[in-house]
Protein backbone atom coordinates (compact mmCIF):
# COMPACT_ATOMS: atom_id res chain seq x y z
CA UNK A 1 0.00 0.00 0.00
CA UNK A 2 1.44 3.33 -1.05
CA UNK A 3 1.43 5.58 2.02
CA UNK A 4 1.79 9.33 1.80
CA UNK A 5 0.41 10.05 5.26
CA UNK A 6 2.18 8.55 8.30
CA UNK A 7 0.36 5.63 9.85
CA UNK A 8 0.39 5.70 13.63
CA UNK A 9 0.56 2.08 14.57
CA UNK A 10 0.87 2.18 18.35
CA UNK A 11 -2.77 1.26 18.76
CA UNK A 12 -2.28 0.07 22.32
CA UNK A 13 -1.81 3.72 23.23
CA UNK A 14 -4.81 4.99 21.29
CA UNK A 15 -7.87 6.01 23.23
CA UNK A 16 -10.72 4.98 20.97
CA UNK A 17 -13.10 7.20 22.92
CA UNK A 18 -11.31 10.19 21.42
CA UNK A 19 -11.91 11.51 17.93
CA UNK A 20 -10.23 9.37 15.28
CA UNK A 21 -9.58 10.42 11.67
CA UNK A 22 -9.08 7.71 9.08
CA UNK A 23 -7.87 9.06 5.76
CA UNK A 24 -8.51 7.17 2.54
CA UNK A 25 -7.35 7.54 -1.03
CA UNK A 26 -10.38 7.40 -3.28
CA UNK A 27 -9.59 6.53 -6.92
CA UNK A 28 -12.42 6.57 -9.42
CA UNK A 29 -13.09 6.63 -13.14
CA UNK A 30 -15.74 9.08 -14.32
CA UNK A 31 -15.94 7.90 -17.93
CA UNK A 32 -16.04 4.16 -18.67
CA UNK A 33 -14.89 4.90 -22.22
CA UNK A 34 -11.72 6.47 -20.84
CA UNK A 35 -10.62 4.24 -17.98
CA UNK A 36 -7.05 5.51 -18.24
CA UNK A 37 -8.16 8.82 -16.73
CA UNK A 38 -8.39 8.19 -13.00
CA UNK A 39 -9.38 10.87 -10.51
CA UNK A 40 -7.81 10.61 -7.05
CA UNK A 41 -8.97 12.40 -3.95
CA UNK A 42 -7.99 12.27 -0.30
CA UNK A 43 -11.03 11.58 1.87
CA UNK A 44 -11.44 11.73 5.64
CA UNK A 45 -13.59 9.52 7.83
CA UNK A 46 -13.93 11.34 11.17
CA UNK A 47 -15.25 9.08 13.91
CA UNK A 48 -16.55 10.25 17.28
CA UNK A 49 -18.58 8.46 19.92
CA UNK A 50 -21.79 9.76 18.30
CA UNK A 51 -21.08 8.85 14.69
CA UNK A 52 -18.91 9.56 11.68
CA UNK A 53 -18.56 12.04 8.82
CA UNK A 54 -16.98 11.13 5.46
CA UNK A 55 -15.83 14.02 3.27
CA UNK A 56 -13.15 15.31 0.90
CA UNK A 57 -10.10 16.77 2.60
CA UNK A 58 -9.38 19.16 -0.29
CA UNK A 59 -12.97 20.38 -0.55
CA UNK A 60 -13.13 20.96 3.20
CA UNK A 61 -9.90 22.99 3.28
CA UNK A 62 -10.76 24.95 0.14
CA UNK A 63 -14.30 25.79 1.19
CA UNK A 64 -13.27 26.66 4.75
CA UNK A 65 -10.71 29.11 3.35
CA UNK A 66 -13.31 30.62 1.02
CA UNK A 67 -15.89 30.91 3.78
CA UNK A 68 -13.39 32.76 5.99
CA UNK A 69 -12.55 35.09 3.07
CA UNK A 70 -16.17 36.10 2.51
CA UNK A 71 -16.96 36.35 6.21
CA UNK A 72 -14.08 38.81 6.56
CA UNK A 73 -15.34 40.73 3.51
CA UNK A 74 -18.84 41.03 4.99
CA UNK A 75 -17.46 42.09 8.37
CA UNK A 76 -15.24 44.74 6.77
CA UNK A 77 -17.54 46.15 4.09
CA UNK A 78 -20.99 45.03 5.14
CA UNK A 79 -21.51 43.28 1.80
CA UNK A 80 -20.23 40.35 -0.22
CA UNK A 81 -18.83 40.63 -3.71
CA UNK A 82 -18.53 37.18 -5.28
CA UNK A 83 -15.05 36.73 -6.71
CA UNK A 84 -15.50 34.53 -9.80
CA UNK A 85 -11.74 33.94 -10.05
CA UNK A 86 -11.58 32.69 -6.49
CA UNK A 87 -14.66 30.53 -6.99
CA UNK A 88 -13.00 28.93 -10.02
CA UNK A 89 -10.01 27.96 -7.87
CA UNK A 90 -12.01 25.74 -5.51
CA UNK A 91 -10.24 22.43 -5.04
CA UNK A 92 -11.58 18.92 -4.92
CA UNK A 93 -14.27 17.15 -6.90
CA UNK A 94 -16.15 15.12 -4.27
CA UNK A 95 -18.55 17.67 -2.83
CA UNK A 96 -20.88 15.50 -0.75
CA UNK A 97 -20.63 14.52 2.91
CA UNK A 98 -21.83 11.23 4.31
CA UNK A 99 -23.03 11.24 7.92
CA UNK A 100 -23.62 8.09 9.98
CA UNK A 101 -25.32 8.40 13.37
CA UNK A 102 -24.42 5.79 15.98
CA UNK A 103 -25.45 3.36 17.29
CA UNK A 104 -28.11 2.53 14.68
CA UNK A 105 -26.07 3.82 11.72
CA UNK A 106 -28.71 6.12 10.30
CA UNK A 107 -27.17 7.47 7.10
CA UNK A 108 -27.66 10.85 5.48
CA UNK A 109 -25.87 12.78 2.76
CA UNK A 110 -25.25 16.52 2.61
CA UNK A 111 -25.00 17.80 -0.95
CA UNK A 112 -26.22 20.47 -3.30
CA UNK A 113 -28.37 20.44 -6.40
CA UNK A 114 -28.42 23.73 -8.27
CA UNK A 115 -28.47 26.50 -5.68
CA UNK A 116 -30.00 24.45 -2.87
CA UNK A 117 -28.45 22.25 -0.18
CA UNK A 118 -30.11 18.98 0.75
CA UNK A 119 -29.87 16.45 3.55
CA UNK A 120 -30.80 13.12 2.02
CA UNK A 121 -31.78 10.29 4.37
CA UNK A 122 -30.86 6.80 3.22
CA UNK A 123 -32.12 3.63 4.86
CA UNK A 124 -29.86 1.35 2.82
CA UNK A 125 -29.28 -2.05 4.37
CA UNK A 126 -25.99 -3.76 3.60
CA UNK A 127 -25.95 -7.56 3.64
CA UNK A 128 -22.37 -8.78 3.99
CA UNK A 129 -20.97 -12.16 3.08
CA UNK A 130 -17.86 -12.65 5.24
CA UNK A 131 -15.37 -14.98 3.59
CA UNK A 132 -12.43 -16.96 5.02
CA UNK A 133 -9.89 -15.16 2.78
CA UNK A 134 -7.30 -13.20 4.73
CA UNK A 135 -4.37 -10.98 3.79
CA UNK A 136 -2.13 -8.38 5.33
CA UNK A 137 -2.63 -4.85 3.98
CA UNK A 138 0.03 -2.49 5.25
CA UNK A 139 0.33 -3.28 8.94
CA UNK A 140 -3.16 -4.73 9.30
CA UNK A 141 -4.43 -8.29 9.24
CA UNK A 142 -7.61 -8.18 7.19
CA UNK A 143 -10.45 -10.45 6.15
CA UNK A 144 -12.53 -10.37 2.99
CA UNK A 145 -16.25 -9.60 2.73
CA UNK A 146 -18.56 -8.91 -0.20
CA UNK A 147 -21.85 -7.09 -0.66
CA UNK A 148 -24.05 -5.47 -3.28
CA UNK A 149 -24.94 -1.80 -3.07
CA UNK A 150 -26.48 0.78 -5.40
CA UNK A 151 -26.08 -1.23 -8.58
CA UNK A 152 -22.57 -2.53 -7.91
CA UNK A 153 -20.90 -5.57 -6.38
CA UNK A 154 -18.31 -4.64 -3.77
CA UNK A 155 -15.30 -6.37 -2.19
CA UNK A 156 -14.07 -5.17 1.20
CA UNK A 157 -11.11 -6.04 3.40
CA UNK A 158 -11.71 -5.23 7.05
CA UNK A 159 -9.57 -5.44 10.18
CA UNK A 160 -10.90 -6.35 13.61
CA UNK A 161 -7.71 -4.75 14.98
CA UNK A 162 -9.57 -1.46 14.58
CA UNK A 163 -12.81 -1.81 16.59
CA UNK A 164 -15.06 0.31 14.37
CA UNK A 165 -17.98 -1.09 12.35
CA UNK A 166 -17.50 1.71 9.85
CA UNK A 167 -15.78 2.48 6.58
CA UNK A 168 -15.60 4.84 3.62
CA UNK A 169 -18.69 6.29 1.97
CA UNK A 170 -21.91 4.62 3.23
CA UNK A 171 -20.28 1.27 3.96
CA UNK A 172 -20.52 -0.11 7.49
CA UNK A 173 -21.58 -3.14 9.51
CA UNK A 174 -18.47 -5.34 9.48
CA UNK A 175 -16.72 -6.43 12.72
CA UNK A 176 -13.85 -4.03 12.15
CA UNK A 177 -12.89 -0.97 10.12
CA UNK A 178 -12.84 -1.35 6.33
CA UNK A 179 -9.23 -0.97 5.21
CA UNK A 180 -9.72 -1.45 1.48
CA UNK A 181 -12.81 -1.42 -0.71
CA UNK A 182 -13.45 -1.67 -4.43
CA UNK A 183 -16.29 -2.39 -6.80
CA UNK A 184 -16.28 -5.34 -9.20
CA UNK A 185 -15.20 -3.17 -12.15
CA UNK A 186 -12.23 -1.72 -10.30
CA UNK A 187 -13.34 1.79 -11.23
CA UNK A 188 -14.13 2.85 -7.65
CA UNK A 189 -11.52 2.09 -4.99
CA UNK A 190 -10.89 3.23 -1.42
CA UNK A 191 -7.76 2.43 0.55
CA UNK A 192 -6.73 3.50 4.03
CA UNK A 193 -3.81 5.92 3.92
CA UNK A 194 -3.40 7.25 7.44
CA UNK A 195 -4.72 7.55 10.97
CA UNK A 196 -4.68 10.56 13.25
CA UNK A 197 -6.66 12.29 15.97
CA UNK A 198 -8.58 15.53 15.58
CA UNK A 199 -9.82 18.07 18.06
CA UNK A 200 -12.27 20.07 15.99
CA UNK A 201 -15.69 18.83 14.98
CA UNK A 202 -16.48 18.53 11.26
CA UNK A 203 -20.08 17.49 11.79
CA UNK A 204 -21.46 20.67 10.23
CA UNK A 205 -21.37 21.14 6.50
CA UNK A 206 -18.57 23.60 5.86
CA UNK A 207 -19.07 24.11 2.15
CA UNK A 208 -18.99 27.75 1.04
CA UNK A 209 -22.52 28.87 1.18
CA UNK A 210 -24.39 31.97 1.93
CA UNK A 211 -27.04 29.24 1.92
CA UNK A 212 -28.71 28.97 5.28
CA UNK A 213 -31.46 26.43 4.73
CA UNK A 214 -30.85 22.71 4.34
CA UNK A 215 -33.80 20.88 2.78
CA UNK A 216 -34.44 17.40 4.15
CA UNK A 217 -35.59 14.75 1.65
CA UNK A 218 -35.49 10.97 1.25
CA UNK A 219 -33.55 9.03 -1.37
CA UNK A 220 -36.48 8.64 -3.78
CA UNK A 221 -37.04 12.39 -3.75
CA UNK A 222 -33.32 12.94 -4.26
CA UNK A 223 -33.18 10.58 -7.24
CA UNK A 224 -36.00 12.53 -8.91
CA UNK A 225 -34.23 15.86 -8.31
CA UNK A 226 -30.87 14.43 -9.37
CA UNK A 227 -32.19 13.20 -12.71
CA UNK A 228 -34.07 16.44 -13.34
CA UNK A 229 -30.95 18.48 -12.70
CA UNK A 230 -28.80 16.13 -14.77
CA UNK A 231 -31.18 16.08 -17.74
CA UNK A 232 -32.60 19.61 -17.51
CA UNK A 233 -29.94 21.89 -15.96
CA UNK A 234 -31.74 25.04 -17.12
CA UNK A 235 -34.98 24.14 -15.33
CA UNK A 236 -34.71 27.00 -12.82
CA UNK A 237 -34.15 29.55 -15.58
CA UNK A 238 -37.13 28.26 -17.53
CA UNK A 239 -39.38 28.37 -14.45
CA UNK A 240 -38.29 31.90 -13.60
CA UNK A 241 -38.99 33.09 -17.14
CA UNK A 242 -42.39 31.36 -17.15
CA UNK A 243 -43.25 33.24 -13.95
CA UNK A 244 -42.41 36.56 -15.58
CA UNK A 245 -39.01 37.16 -13.98
CA UNK A 246 -36.57 39.48 -15.75
CA UNK A 247 -33.22 37.73 -15.98
CA UNK A 248 -29.86 39.14 -16.98
CA UNK A 249 -26.78 37.04 -17.61
CA UNK A 250 -23.26 38.16 -18.40
CA UNK A 251 -20.07 36.31 -19.24
CA UNK A 252 -16.72 36.87 -17.51
CA UNK A 253 -16.04 39.83 -19.81
CA UNK A 254 -19.31 41.52 -18.88
CA UNK A 255 -21.02 40.81 -22.18
CA UNK A 256 -24.77 40.21 -21.91
CA UNK A 257 -25.98 36.68 -22.68
CA UNK A 258 -29.65 36.40 -23.74
CA UNK A 259 -31.64 33.96 -21.57
CA UNK A 260 -32.37 31.71 -24.54
CA UNK A 261 -28.65 31.44 -25.26
CA UNK A 262 -27.94 30.79 -21.57
CA UNK A 263 -30.43 27.93 -21.58
CA UNK A 264 -28.86 26.49 -24.73
CA UNK A 265 -25.37 26.78 -23.23
CA UNK A 266 -26.44 24.98 -20.06
CA UNK A 267 -28.14 22.17 -21.97
CA UNK A 268 -25.18 21.65 -24.28
CA UNK A 269 -22.75 21.77 -21.38
CA UNK A 270 -24.77 19.22 -19.41
CA UNK A 271 -24.99 16.87 -22.40
CA UNK A 272 -21.22 16.95 -22.84
CA UNK A 273 -20.59 16.56 -19.10
CA UNK A 274 -23.03 13.65 -18.71
CA UNK A 275 -21.39 11.78 -21.58
CA UNK A 276 -18.11 11.82 -19.64
CA UNK A 277 -19.71 11.27 -16.23
CA UNK A 278 -21.38 7.91 -16.79
CA UNK A 279 -19.84 5.95 -13.92
CA UNK A 280 -21.23 7.51 -10.76
CA UNK A 281 -20.70 5.53 -7.56
CA UNK A 282 -24.42 4.80 -7.10
CA UNK A 283 -25.28 3.48 -10.55
CA UNK A 284 -28.90 2.79 -9.71
CA UNK A 285 -29.58 6.53 -9.57
CA UNK A 286 -29.40 6.50 -13.38
CA UNK A 287 -31.88 3.63 -13.83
Amino acid sequence: MRILIPLFLLFCNLSFAQNQRFSYYYSFVKDTLNKQEVTKELMNLDITKNGSVFYSHDVHVSDSTMTAYYEKQIKTTGSMNVDTKMMSQRKGTVRYRIIKDYPDFKISSLLNIGIDYYKVSDDCKLIWNILPDRQKIGEFNTQKATTEFAGRKWEAWFSSELPFQDGPYKFHGLPGLIIKLQDHTGTHQFELAGISKFADSTDNFSGFAGRNKVIEINRLQYRKLYLEDRNDPAKLIKQAMANGATLKFTDQSGNVIPPAQMIKNKEQGAKAKNAKDNNIIELDLLN
